[in-house]
């Protein structure tokens, strides 16, 4: 039996005409995949009405030093949840690193640090996330929803939230425009 796609540090993403809407454009960093299942932070949406200096102050934390920053839609799991992806140059209560990525950190710890200028170097911040339970993405793979890319930390980091899903493909050699959502039979 072939092994399954452990996706860790890649960026997943919707293919057009995803059966999914909530889905649409989607690009997911994938922060953990294994036999027990997959978990990613979607970093291609921004969240209206909200920003990461709100956050803080809904979360009666003084936004001190931090800069003014939109918070991302993560998923449509816990959507209440927040998360920080961010540069490996920092390290938290339950950081986790994500190689090709950064480090994931999901602890009240690294909104402080933020605010008070010590945290990572480079981050995003998303409210839920994607999950997936044990073989569920390694089935929807084969359905042809989903395409994996890499470059995560290069469109995390330096790419806007709204051209990544194009980046993604690009990264890969791929013109998006080029993509149908429609499919035929010979």
């Amino acid at each position: 039996m072939d092994e399954p796609p452990f996706l860790t540090g890649k960026l997943l993403l919707a293919m057009p005409g995803m059966s999914d809407p909530r889905f649409e454009r989607a690009v997911i960093a994938m922060c953990a995949h294994d036999e027990d299942g997959a978990l990613g932070i979607g970093i291609g949406h921004q969240r209206a009405g909200i920003s990461f200096r709100g956050l803080l102050e809904q979360l009666d934390l003084d936004p001190g030093e931090a800069p003014e920053r939109p918070v991302l839609h993560g998923g449509p799991v816990e959507p209440g949840r927040g998360f920080i992806l961010h540069s490996a140059d920092w390290g938290g209560q339950d950081t986790i690193a994500v190689p090709g990525i950064g480090a994931l950190s999901g602890t009240i710890d690294i909104l402080k640090a933020i605010a008070e200028g010590r945290g990572p170097t480079q981050w995003v911040a998303a409210l839920g996330y994607a999950g997936w339970g044990p073989g569920q993405l390694d089935e929807e793979m084969t359905r042809h929803g989903w395409f994996t890319a890499g470059g995560g930390e290069r469109i995390l980091f330096d790419t806007p939230v709204q051209d990544r899903w194009e980046a993604g493909f690009k990264s890969e050699g791929i013109d998006p425009s080029l993509l149908t959502g429609q499919s035929g039979a010979a």
